[in-house]
């Protein structure tokens, strides 16, 4: 039943804990409303903090081994070769949601056209999430039950 309860804050958003598919005491990950590439999560300290050198030096050992543990299960999952680990850091960065979060997403050759094109996209893709989020209109992207399906699937490889 505790689990039931358990609260994760995303910034000033409060997630659903069924869109959480990994957590430890001092982290979570979490299936992306706006995926890049299939396997695109974000992993997130569950105490919120604004920028990277806010962290705790445990919380930062925590959120990068998590983000080792997931990102390895899920470019098996996906059958990629390579992952990409992004941290925007501050608004000039491109960060949307002022709470630290690590973007892991699996790779594969041919993904993009050049490899670096993924930062133009998870810049633009941050852009377009914190105007929607600034005026408060519904996201589309996928909805709650694509998203609850998805951690369905990874939770089940983690466990």
């Amino acid at each position: 039943m505790e689990e039931e309860r358990e609260v994760f804050t995303f910034g000033p958003y409060k997630k659903d804990r069924r869109e959480v598919f990994y957590s430890t005491p001092l982290s979570y990950a979490l299936v992306n409303i706006r995926p890049v590439l299939p396997g695109h999560v974000l992993i997130i300290p569950r105490r919120e903090v604004k920028r990277f050198p806010d962290l705790t030096d445990d919380e930062i050992c925590d959120l990068w081994i998590t983000a080792r543990l997931v990102g390895s299960c899920l470019e098996k999952y996906h059958n990629a070769t390579s992952l990409t680990l992004n941290i925007q850091d501050g608004p000039e960065a491109g960060q949307s949601v002022e709470h630290v979060h690590i973007h892991v997403v699996p790779r594969k050759v041919g993904d993009f056209e050049r490899k670096d094109d993924i930062y133009d996209v998870l810049d633009e893709k941050e852009k377009e999430l914190k105007k929607k989020l600034d005026l408060d209109i519904e996201r589309k992207d996928r909805t709650f039950e694509e998203m609850v399906r998805e951690a369905d699937i990874y939770r089940s490889l983690l466990v």
